[in-house]
């Protein structure tokens, strides 16, 4: 099981804790500035409804959203549920699962180098829980996709100038 304390700045004031996802984290506390991942892996989202900027946290303290890079506050928060068995996903060069298509299995550094496409526009993930991201080699923003059809990032909260260029999955039980 997943479970996660949501506090206050260095973990001080209120607390809220959950084992399960949460649109709207002002409805439990007027801030959410900190965290404690006591079991399992959540992404934290800046926005509520899982929209805006999305951070990995896996077990361990989180003492200051700032030192995440966040703008603001947690304000919605998902688990990811580990996932046992194989990982696939289909990513496409344009929207709509449009232009050319691949199947990835494993972890890809860099979608140019691989695939010689400079970034990708949707996806279908049959498989797994994965991590996206903005920059080869896993850096930069970063999206959580669970098994599901992606027909556009605009859709998920995404900026429509955003690009992404590696991916990668989430194996460990955190």
């Amino acid at each position: 099981m997943t479970t996660g304390t949501l506090i206050d700045r260095n973990f001080q004031g209120r607390s809220y804790e959950t084992s399960s996802d949460c649109a709207e984290l002002t409805s439990f506390l007027s801030r959410c500035n900190s965290c404690r991942v006591e079991s399992g892996c959540f992404m934290v989202y800046d926005r509520s409804n899982y929209m805006g900027n999305q951070y990995f946290l896996r077990r361990g303290e989180y003492s200051d959203y700032q030192h995440m890079g966040m703008s603001d506050c947690f304000r919605s928060c998902r688990t990811i549920p580990m996932h046992r068995g194989q990982f696939r996903t289909r990513i496409y060069q344009k929207d709509n699962f449009g232009g050319q298509m691949y199947e990835i299995m494993d972890d890809c550094d860099s979608f140019m180098d691989r695939y010689r496409m400079p970034d990708i526009q949707s996806c279908n993930v049959m498989d797994g829980h994965w991590l996206m991201y903005e920059q080869p080699n896993y850096r930069g923003k970063m999206v959580y996709l669970r098994p599901g059809e992606y027909r556009n990032f605009r859709d998920i909260g995404m900026s429509s100038t955003m690009r992404f260029r590696s991916m990668r999955r989430i194996m460990e039980s955190c």
